[in-house]
This record gives C-alpha cells, structure tokens and sequence, in this order.
C-alpha cells in the first residue's frame, strides 16, 4: 500500500482502474494499492483471525482505563488511536498464536479456572452445535477461543479457530455453532487470562448437526 497525498491529480479519488490498481483513503490517509481479489475469504486462517478481531473489538470498552491507556505511546508513534494501537497489538499476538492481553506489557500471567464436569459440553440440533461450560471459578480468566474441525484428533490453531468469545461473571457460558451442515463436529476450547496467558486445552467433544 502506497500513501499520497494527491492521488489521480484529485484530493479524493477513489475506485479501482482497470482492475489493477485501487485509490481509496483510510482514516483520512489516501493510499493506493493492487487490486486483490482473496481466492478463498473464508479461508481457516481468515476466519480465525476474524474472530479475534471480533473479540477485541467488541470488548475494548471493557479494558480498565489504566491498561487503555498503555498504548498510548504506540498509537502517537503511529499517529492512530489508542483503540487502534490495541487492535494493532493483539492482532500481531494472535499471528504468533498468543493469546490477547489488554496491557501493552502484560507479563502472560495469572490463573486460568478449570470447568465444573472436567470439560465443556456440546449437543447437536437442526443445522447448529451448541457448546455448554460451567466455569469452577472466574479466577484470572478474560476469554475462552474455540476451535471445530470436522476430523477428530486435530490440533487447535489459528487456522480452525471459530469463536472468541468473552469469559464475564455468569455461572454458565453458551455459544451456538450455526448454521452447520449435517455432519459430525469435534471441538476443543481454551481460556486465557487478562494478560494474554494460554490455559491448557480442554480436551476435544463432539457434536451432530442434523
């Protein structure tokens, strides 16, 4: 991506030419860039990456202001926002497949809870799974990333996670696999703390859409 600050000899121009090259502007900045056209936009590694941009979105507001504020510095050096700064962050954690943190120094620390029955629970209905935990305690925990593959015995990564979702205070948690196929489905969960630090997998279930 090219940044100007005339492009096309106009102050706003915008479009694609030729299905080569596209002029748009972002926050203000114009920019030039190739046109692409993503072979598969609902690849594994871009819905894996869609659902924590989803997570993190949806709970910046939620961050003590203490840790919003640090990344402050981040987003001056940048000249973007500090939400931007936050989202920029986790994002480049998640590559790395580490869990978020809401400091910009936070130190992967803290306790990850265990879940009452030893692991979640999932039950198959009309083209959905619904996945049902019962936290022993809140303890430390931020959030729980889920991972679905339609092979048992697979191995949880970015590339087949479907779901981030927040850990609050309610003493049972539910997410709604949907829609879905007619097919079998095998899912393994994983918390994380406040300061980005993974808990152990919970072990894989299964559930039946029909």
């Amino acid at each position: 991506m090219v940044k100007v600050f005339a492009p096309a000899l106009s102050l706003d121009a915008s479009g694609t030419i030729g299905n080569a090259i596209t002029f748009s502007k972002w926050k203000g900045r114009h920019y030039i860039r190739e046109r692409i056209i993503p072979a598969n936009p609902r690849s594994g590694l871009q819905v894996g990456f869609r659902a924590m941009f989803k997570f993190l979105a949806q709970n910046w507001a939620t961050v003590a202001s203490m840790d919003q504020a640090s990344y402050n510095a981040l987003a001056d050096s940048l000249a973007i926002s500090p939400f931007n700064a936050f989202m920029r962050k986790n994002q480049q954690r998640w590559r790395n497949y580490k869990a978020p943190a809401e400091h910009i120094l936070a130190q992967e620390e803290g306790t990850v809870c265990t879940w009452n029955g030893g692991t979640p629970a999932a039950a198959g209905g009309p083209s959905n799974v619904t996945l049902t935990m019962t936290p022993a305690s809140k303890e430390d925990n931020r959030g729980l990333a889920i991972f679905r593959d339609i092979e048992t015995g697979f191995t949880p990564g970015i590339s087949n996670c479907v779901a981030v979702i927040l850990v609050d205070d309610a003493v049972e948690y539910t997410w709604v696999d949907s829609p879905l196929a007619a097919d079998t489905y095998y899912y393994d969960t994983r918390r994380f703390t406040s300061s980005g630090l993974w808990g152990a997998l919970d072990g894989e279930i299964d559930g039946t859409a029909t």
